[in-house]
């Protein structure tokens, strides 16, 4: 295990809902990966939007290589379960298959939502939590999630993520500005652990 490499795993709701947040959302990312590069340590990312479907956009890359752009515009609704499910089997899969030394230190997950669950047909919140318990319990991986709309702590709780790990904000410009401030000093502080 490389414990100088931190994988930080991006999943970023798309779903129409953050329609008018676009640009912020970019904006906010693009900042979140340049401040991450600062960090002391080698950074990869992976990052997935999600709506209704699921296109991963960098699978463990170099982080500065991971710039956000017209790639990013919304459409469909919330399939947060399948999204978060099969991002955790896709990447687990291929950390498997990645030599030890090769493999991250750590694993930052960070689940970013406006809205509820409306839209999954593969995981159940029960599916999900377990697989999601599974990999903090085995791997050491560590879930961050953030939700506007809904009641964050809540909505991280069903899936077994810790209240010290849930995050609210709003969904407006100065709110998605703030997410991505909170988000930027959470990983910061898991990685300097």
């Amino acid at each position: 295990m490389n414990t100088n490499l931190t994988e930080i795993i991006f999943l970023l709701d798309r779903s129409g809902s953050m329609a008018g947040l676009e640009k912020d959302t970019v904006g906010g990312f693009n900042a979140f990966i340049q401040k991450q590069c600062q960090l002391e340590g080698e950074t990869r990312v992976t990052a997935v939007l999600f709506d209704d479907q699921y296109e991963v956009l960098w699978d463990g890359v170099e982080a500065s290589a991971a710039r956000l752009g017209d790639q990013y515009y919304v459409r469909g609704c919330t399939a947060l379960l399948d999204a978060a499910g099969k991002t955790i089997v896709d990447v687990g899969n291929r950390l498997a298959r990645t030599s030890e030394e090769n493999r991250p230190g750590k694993v930052i997950f960070v689940i970013t939502t406006d809205g509820e669950e409306n839209a999954s047909t593969e995981f159940t919140y029960e599916k999900l939590k377990q697989l999601i318990h599974h990999q903090q319990e085995k791997y050491n991986w560590e879930f961050i999630f953030m939700g506007a709309n809904i009641d964050a702590a809540a909505e991280a709780g069903s899936l077994g993520i810790d209240n010290s790990r849930a995050y609210q904000f709003e969904g407006t410009e100065k709110g998605i500005e703030n997410m991505y401030e909170t988000v930027f000093e959470a990983v910061a502080e898991i990685r300097e652990k």
